[in-house]
C-alpha cells in the first residue's frame, strides 16, 4: 500500500510540473513593465521638500551592487547597468526562478 500512495504522489508531482509549464506558457504573451531599481531612501516630507536643482540624496545601496530587476513591482532578478550603443540598458547577473516569480506576480 505504502509503495502505491508513493507511486501516486511521484505522478501527482509529475502532473503538477507540466501543468505549471502549460500555465507559464499561457501568460508568455502579456505584457509587464520592467523597472530597474538603482536604490532606494526614506525622506521625512519636509526634506523632500527642501530638494531643488543640484540636491543630492544618499541611496541605501553602496557603488557597486548589483541593480534589482522588477517585473510589475515584483524582483525577478539582479543585474549591471550596461550601454547599448547611445542607451542604458541591464545585463541580467542573477535571476529567480520563473515559476517563483510567477506566484509572486
Amino acid at each position: 500500500m505504502a509503495e502505491l500512495d508513493q507511486e501516486n504522489k511521484v505522478d501527482a508531482e509529475s502532473d503538477q510540473s507540466e501543468v505549471s509549464i502549460d500555465n507559464l506558457k499561457v501568460l508568455e504573451n502579456i505584457e509587464v513593465k520592467l523597472t530597474v531599481e538603482v536604490g532606494s531612501s526614506q525622506l521625512k516630507i519636509r526634506d523632500l521638500l527642501r530638494l531643488n536643482e543640484g540636491s543630492v540624496v544618499e541611496l541605501e545601496r553602496l557603488a557597486g551592487d548589483p541593480l534589482d530587476i522588477l517585473a510589475n513591482g515584483v524582483q525577478i532578478a539582479r543585474g549591471e547597468v550596461v550601454m547599448v550603443g547611445e542607451r542604458f540598458g541591464v545585463r541580467f547577473t542573477e535571476v529567480a526562478n520563473p515559476e517563483d516569480t510567477v506566484k509572486k506576480l
